[in-house]
């Protein structure tokens, strides 16, 4: 009889060589237990930060513009 070997679907994601990564666990109370990872490089970095600067300036922008027109 011939065997049959189960096939790995998952390929390996290649890693940046200037990745970031970070792994955590919390616990919440007793019962509850997060764990998570995270991966960025430092483009991807500078983009997240781009991108929170532009929506807090437009928040600004428009709590500013709501206070003139009153």
């Amino acid at each position: 009889m011939a065997h049959a070997e189960e096939e790995d679907d998952t390929l390996p994601v290649p890693s940046h060589p200037e990745e970031i990564k970070s792994v955590f666990d919390m616990r919440v109370g007793e019962h509850i237990t997060v764990q998570g990872s995270f991966r960025i490089t430092p483009a991807g970095l500078i983009c997240a930060g781009l991108a929170a600067a532009a929506i807090t300036f437009a928040a600004g922008l428009a709590a500013s513009s709501m206070r003139r027109g009153r």
